[in-house]
């Protein structure tokens, strides 16, 4: 760490943590106004929802998505929606925590777990990151690949490129962060829109996989997809990141204020996580009407969606907006991550360094391996790769719920903003779905 410091002087780049990237930096920084039109001060209070959101459709989801789709068609819908209904009621727990003790998770787990105990969340954490990370890696490579036949290696090392956008936006306010993310998600938005007013959807098909029925996990294959849903929804690192961005809203901390304040922010994360449920609805919707309803059932990597989309629809237009749409599904990680990276570092750790320097070791830790997989499993075992680290995502969940059910009804951490005892039964009842649905895969393997 001390020879990158030298060198960063040498260069003359930043030596400190820095915003918009460093929590500590951006707390307080985006003013709420106390009253106004509703939808001024909700438009003020919007943002963090946005942030965690564009890492639930990011190309982690495309993969577990399209797989889903083109082998079950609509079958597997409503894991789909469990997972978004549980992203939310997650995410507003998280929010809740931040709001009410003024403190991140990780800020609260350092400050009442042993070291070790934080060390171990941290690792943990840590690997939710680099998994997530991986993931994007592979999915921008594929991007370039796709949209202008860069060799996909190559486009694994061009990824790492990123850190010049950490770079650029040094010292700028949080708001640019949150306004960039917002661009990005509809972008998102916009392409799987038109893709699926080309291709077409079946209603009748559409609410018979929105209705749950378990007996559909019991299909070969079906049970991990489903997992890998769950990880690709449900990020353990979000926990944490949202009980930080939260804080970047400068308010009253009176009991008035902060009842404003959740109001506020639950609803940012409700709209947010809604958009980003749909954003995967529809991606695994598109599968399931282009490949699989006309017999294409074994569609198990985002390169084979991308050349079927045209010969399927008759419209070219539908592989380049999934292409545009995955490179910016694969740019989230670039900020997601490194805020990420900076809460639980500083949270667990009370440790801060350069941004520049947090998305280096990131990103490296990610295209190494990413690089590797390419080299060695060839360019057609990405998909299976992309699968494999959401799964990984899964299994850290239990992890990072944990911590967070405790802290949110704990009311001598969140005094009266203690969540309901509904809310947080609710929780338990995820946390234990989640951890048996891990178990019998672990069972499994």
């Amino acid at each position: 760490m001390s020879s990158l410091a030298s060198l960063a002087s040498r260069l003359s780049l930043p030596t400190t943590a820095t915003a918009p990237f460093c929590p500590s930096e951006v707390r307080g920084t985006v003013a709420v106004a106390p009253q106004g039109p509703w939808w001024r001060v909700l438009w003020q209070a919007a943002g963090p929802g946005l942030l965690v959101a564009v890492g639930y459709m990011d190309p982690g989801n495309w993969a577990t998505d399209i797989a889903a789709g083109s082998q079950f068609g609509h079958g597997l819908l409503f894991v789909v929606l469990a997972c978004g209904l549980a992203a939310i009621v997650l995410q507003s727990l998280a929010m809740r925590v931040g709001l009410a003790s003024g403190q991140d998770l990780a800020q609260l787990a350092r400050r009442h777990y042993s070291p070790a105990a934080c060390r171990a969340l941290w690792l943990l954490a840590e690997l939710a990151i680099i998994a997530t990370d991986i993931a994007e890696v592979l999915g921008a490579a594929l991007a370039l690949h796709l949209l202008f036949r860069v060799p996909l290696w190559v486009g694994v090392l061009l990824t790492g490129l990123d850190t010049l956008i950490v770079l650029g936006l040094k010292g700028h306010g949080f708001r640019q962060l949150e306004a960039i993310v917002l661009g990005l998600i509809a972008t998102i938005t916009l392409c799987f829109g038109v893709q699926l007013a080309i291709v077409g959807v079946d209603g009748a098909a559409l609410a018979a996989g929105a209705v749950p029925d378990l007996a559909r996990l019991a299909q070969p294959g079906a049970l991990v997809l489903a997992i890998g849903i769950l990880g690709a929804t449900v990020m353990p690192h979000n926990l944490y990141l949202h009980s930080s961005v939260v804080q970047t809203r400068l308010g009253d901390r009176s009991e008035q204020g902060t009842r404003r304040a959740l109001r506020l922010a639950g609803a940012d994360t409700v709209v947010s996580l809604l958009l980003a449920t749909l954003v995967n609805v529809a991606i695994l919707v598109l599968a399931a009407e282009a490949f699989h309803g006309h017999g294409h059932r074994d569609v198990g990597s985002i390169e084979d969606a991308w050349r079927l989309l045209a010969p399927i629809t008759g419209a070219g237009l539908a592989p380049l907006l999934f292409g545009v749409a995955l490179l910016a599904a694969g740019q989230s990680a670039t900020f997601t991550g490194t805020v990420a990276g900076q809460v639980v570092l500083e949270g667990f750790l009370n440790l801060k360094i350069p941004c520049w320097q947090r998305r280096i070791l990131t990103r490296a830790l990610a295209i190494v391996p990413a690089l590797a997989g390419v080299l060695w499993l060839g360019q057609g075992a990405v998909g299976k790769l992309l699968v494999a680290t959401q799964v990984v995502l899964s299994l850290q969940l239990p992890f990072a719920i944990w911590p967070l059910l405790r802290f949110a009804g704990n009311r001598q951490v969140m005094g009266r903003f203690a969540a309901s005892r509904l809310m947080l039964a609710i929780g338990w009842l995820l946390f234990a779905l989640i951890l048996a649905a891990n178990l019998a895969l672990v069972a499994g393997l």
